[in-house]
């Protein structure tokens, strides 16, 4: 789509006026940057954790099966709701940042203690790599969601792929 809009410019206007155009937008792009720069918060710990579990697993996956769909159950106060899923969305950021291209929170209807975060990947070994990008900044947002939990035992974590 791009090629023919630039070929239409150069057409109707001719190649060097196109060029031009080209370069004020990259200048305009540069001038950018420098005005709004990123901003990053410089606290960050961003050494590697590892925290997450090895998956367990009875059959071991190929590693471009997929996608895989990860489901996580919660058990939450329903009072602590809405702070459980401020932070669960600040985790759901750090999984698509990480390789998801997909995730939520449900809630259900008939337990309103009950949460299910879902998030899917592409493939095993790209959930496998979630694994080794997590770092120690994002433990604090796990950590979290974490504490929220009710019980004895960690969240349940299942393990789905896609059936070919």
């Amino acid at each position: 789509m791009q090629k023919r809009f630039v070929g239409w410019i150069a057409s109707r206007a001719g190649v060097s006026f196109t060029l031009l155009i080209a370069a004020v937008g990259l200048v305009l792009g540069l001038a950018t940057g420098i005005r709004f720069k990123l901003r990053c918060d410089e606290d960050l710990d961003l050494t590697p954790s590892a925290h997450w579990p090895e998956p367990k697993v009875q059959l071991q996956p190929e590693a471009l099966t997929g996608p895989v769909l990860v489901r996580i159950e919660y058990k939450i106060d329903p009072k602590d709701a809405r702070n459980f899923t401020e932070a669960a969305r600040a985790s759901g950021e750090i999984k698509r940042r990480d390789g998801a291209f997909y995730w939520n929170l449900f809630r259900d209807t008939d337990s309103p203690s009950r949460f299910i975060e879902t998030f899917i990947v592409d493939s095993w070994a790209e959930h496998l790599r979630q694994h080794s990008r997590l770092t120690r900044a994002d433990r604090i947002i796990d950590d979290l969601v974490q504490s929220f939990h009710l019980g004895d035992s960690a969240p349940k974590i299942s393990h789905l792929i896609a059936e070919s």
